[in-house]
């Protein structure tokens, strides 16, 4: 009954306000509720904390962001004074109560010695990276559950390179976690106070304009975007988030001359009102861009997610209707036309190198190496795809030009260590209007990209594990999975096992054990003997295990029927 000490500690604590005392005694005489919240602290890894909005240890609410954030100033300060004098750069996003914890994170910060540069309104998730870099900051905070329900708020750490913070910078906060008192241990100051004491800066348009400066100097072929812009035309959402501003204004850079905003998902509010999820994974949100789409005979609609990190696709068939892109998808378009267009403009460097994750398409290797690329895999999370770019630029062996994962996200140019929506949705708009002067929608190129590298379809199954039971469902599932492999698979044999935990790799016909470069990381992966992939791993965000079907045929309709066989051995799974 530990949990109940801590929700006394919490219920009899000063700090708590009037509101917040109400709402932990609301939840007196209710055990599960109290458990839920109090059995631990959210967990502090690669990326930050994420969780729902309440009163409680195990949520996310101001006292929660001091705590996180003393954890994080101690990590600075062991830099010195030189790490103090670099400071932190910290941006929002939409979410209700962002700025309120941006600001207490700022207050933490400055109690501590360390110089804050804050944003003065929600910014996109790329700008943060880019600021953490251009200012040359020790590290960056950022306030934001990227896609995520409206219950949710996030807390994102980045390291000064602009990614995300590598683990054991992460392992380093979670160990002074444990030893920081949530009410008695954290240093705070007034907000005012620390920006008369110069310790906190105000970040505005100056840092828009340098941002976007690099944004359009990724332009591939201006002249072409010209020719077609007096007839074409696209509609775009930001699903009521960051990408309001600043993915209009890059559209417009390129030379768009029809962009149609859809006026009710402009307007920012962190209730996300015209839509049940605000993540352009998912297709029903696109419902009032694709009326107004039709409305206007538009053929392509772009959608960024509320801290714009994410950006998704919809395109009109040969019916004359709208289907969503898979993320899959539109990496393999993007990653083909951004390789034709640097040919074009003789910008493609020698060595170039494409990095993709281990649950993205395989396509993306063959579209790569066809062309002459490299290509490398590394784990989900672009701190991984940062530290891979990084490294094999530091040594001279590739210069990557395009980063990109199946869940929507997309890396591209110097600038940024993150997923870019600005810059993605910029690049995504320059190619649609390419495949336009060449009389094609970007159905026909999906359908032209299929039948050049051969037909490949993904598919990602969802396993929702809500609560403290789903948590141990979760962990029993992985261990049974590791314990008791399967031979078969929907009828296939697999042929080849990779725990990506400890590396190893197990030939199933032989018993050989082999080892990969990439271990770490708790995914399994199974290879069949049809080439189909299927990898399983629990997400690092949200309360469900991921099951990833990467498979093939020798057309469209048998890669599909593949999807559908493979995804009924993944139902057996929920059971």
């Amino acid at each position: 009954m530990d949990f109940m000490k801590k929700f006394e500690k919490w219920l009899a604590s000063p700090a708590l306000s009037a509101e917040e005392h109400a709402e932990l005694e609301a939840i007196q005489n209710d055990p599960k509720e109290i458990e839920s919240r109090f059995y631990g602290p959210l967990e502090f890894g690669t990326a930050g904390l994420r969780g729902t909005m309440a009163v409680g240890l195990h949520n996310m609410n101001i006292h929660v962001i001091r705590w996180a954030t003393q954890g994080f100033a101690d990590v600075i300060a062991a830099e010195g004074e030189e790490g103090k004098r670099r400071g932190v750069a910290i941006c929002m996003d939409c979410r209700n109560h962002s700025m309120e914890f941006a600001r207490a994170a700022a207050e933490v910060c400055a109690a501590n010695g360390i110089h804050v540069r804050i944003f003065d309104a929600l910014r996109p998730t790329p700008e943060l990276s880019f600021a953490v870099r251009e200012y040359h900051c020790q590290a960056g905070i950022n306030v934001t559950a990227s896609h995520n329900p409206k219950e949710y708020n996030g807390y994102k750490v980045y390291w000064e390179d602009g990614a995300q913070l590598p683990p054991h910078h992460a392992d380093a906060i979670a160990k002074r976690l444990e030893e920081i008192d949530i009410f008695g241990g954290v240093k705070t100051m007034d907000y005012d106070e620390a920006v008369k004491a110069g310790l906190i800066e105000i970040m505005g348009e100056e840092t828009d304009a340098r941002f976007m400066a690099q944004v359009t100097a990724m332009i591939n072929d201006k002249a072409t975007v010209e020719k077609v812009a007096d007839t074409f035309k696209l509609v775009y959402t930001p699903f009521h988030g960051c990408g309001y501003k600043l993915v209009p204004q890059a559209l417009k850079a390129l030379g768009i001359k029809h962009l149609i905003c859809e006026p009710k998902q402009m307007v920012i509010d962190g209730d996300f009102p015209t839509v049940v999820s605000p993540n352009p994974e998912n297709p029903e949100g696109f419902y009032l861009a694709i009326d107004l789409a039709k409305e206007n005979d538009v053929d392509f609609i772009l959608g960024t997610d509320p801290d714009s990190d994410r950006v998704g696709i919809m395109i009109r068939d040969k019916e004359g209707e709208f289907r969503p892109v898979t993320g899959n998808q539109t990496g393999v378009l993007l990653l083909d036309y951004l390789i034709g267009a640097m040919k074009r403009a003789g910008t493609l460097p020698k060595n170039a190198v494409a990095l993709k994750t281990i649950v993205t398409t395989e396509m993306a290797r063959k579209v790569a190496e066809s062309n002459g690329l490299t290509c490398f895999d590394t784990f989900t999370g672009f701190k991984f795809m940062a530290e891979k770019k990084n490294a094999l630029e530091a040594t001279g062996e590739g210069k990557v030009i395009f980063s990109y994962e199946e869940s929507y996200g997309y890396m591209l140019g110097d600038y940024v260590r993150d997923k870019d929506a600005v810059t993605a949705s910029m690049l995504l708009t320059e190619m649609a209007a390419w495949y336009a002067d060449q009389g094609m929608t970007l159905f026909d190129a999906l359908e032209a990209l299929y039948a050049k590298y051969g037909y490949y379809a993904e598919k990602t199954f969802n396993l929702v594990m809500p609560g403290l039971d789903g948590l141990k469902d979760m962990a029993n599932l992985m261990k049974a999975l590791r314990e008791n492999p399967p031979a078969e698979i929907s009828g296939v044999k697999v042929v080849t096992r990779k725990d990506y935990q400890d590396g190893s790799v197990i030939d199933t016909a032989t018993g050989e054990k082999g080892a990969m470069d990439l271990s770490g990381s708790n995914v399994l992966r199974f290879e069949m003997a049809d080439g189909t992939s299927i990898i399983v791993r629990p997400s690092g965000t949200e309360p469900k295990i991921k099951v990833y079907i990467l498979t093939q045929g020798k057309d469209a309709a048998d890669a599909q029927a593949n999807v559908e066989k493979y995804g009924k051995w993944v139902d057996t799974l929920k059971k």
